[in-house]
């Protein structure tokens, strides 16, 4: 069957990559790379992409959503590790700015952010301007609506709970990340839990490396970009409905992620569009 859409476009690529990525999800267990498309997009920034994330336990989504790596500034602040900035020559002789860097056993780069439009998000660009502190975008109640977030905020991260789940495993709050002054906000999911604690004391293998480089005191973020169709997940505890009451819950087409099983996972991220 002839593809309606020409080479030059770049829909096409979207609309293989989405629908190849749904066609073979689960092929990978924990651990493991899934291939979850075939394309092969060409540009800066593009091309097949090993990243960590939290695992899809059920729902159509047919991958992990991406973590950000956290770190705390001396006073208390939470931020978001951005992948070390590198200018790479292309083949053509175009500088060309790559944002990457070792961390926990594997490459961490922008591209684990180059899906569902993120690509295209000003906060995503090696040329941002701001800072990398998490700032709070409203969802719990119990959160501050503005305002960078503090560890001071998560103190009972360890009785936490909600009327949903089956005990107090952790707190979460809903923030965005590098998205001061631009267009579209990247929206990240924040969870302080001991269980994220534990596992690094007791487990071993490279989910586990990973884990350890990229979470501090206990913090994990995760960019809140459902896999499936691209909607901001309602959020972690949210609700009870196929068993999610202790995972982070989609309402638009009932993804469920399990934020404790950090699972490894490739994919093809798109192109950098043009500045």
């Amino acid at each position: 069957m002839s593809d309606k859409y020409p080479e030059s476009s770049g829909r096409r690529r979207f609309v293989k990559g989405v629908v190849g990525s749904a066609a073979v999800a689960g092929i990978g267990t924990a651990g493991v790379a899934a291939v979850d498309s075939i394309t092969n997009p060409t540009g800066a920034g593009g091309g097949p992409t090993d990243y960590f994330g939290v695992e899809n336990t059920a729902g159509p989504a047919p991958r992990a959503m991406p973590m950000i790596p956290v770190e705390v500034d001396d006073e208390g602040y939470l931020r978001g590790v951005y992948p070390e900035i590198q200018e790479t020559e292309t083949e053509t002789g175009e500088v060309v700015q790559e944002a990457r860097m070792e961390l926990g056993g594997i490459e961490y780069s922008a591209n684990w952010f180059q899906y569902c439009g993120v690509q295209t998000y000003e906060g995503v660009r090696p040329g941002y301007d701001g800072d990398n502190y998490f700032r709070y975008s409203g969802g719990y109640d119990w959160q501050p609506s503005s305002g960078r977030v503090s560890v001071d905020d998560f103190e009972d991260y360890e009785t936490w709970e909600n009327e949903f789940g089956d005990g107090p495993i952790g707190k979460p709050a809903k923030a965005t990340w590098r998205s001061q002054d631009t267009e579209n906000s990247i929206p990240i999911q924040l969870i302080r839990s001991s269980l994220v604690e534990e596992k690094i004391a007791e487990e071993s293998g490279e989910a586990i490396d990973w884990l350890e480089a990229a979470t501090t005191d206990g913090f994990m973020a995760i960019l809140n970009k459902c896999t499936h169709f691209c909607c901001a997940p309602q959020g972690f505890r949210t609700s009870n409905y196929g068993g999610s009451g202790d995972k982070i819950y989609c309402q638009c087409h009932q993804s469920i992620y399990d934020p404790y099983s950090i699972v490894k996972r490739s994919f093809v991220a798109f192109a950098r569009p043009e500045e």
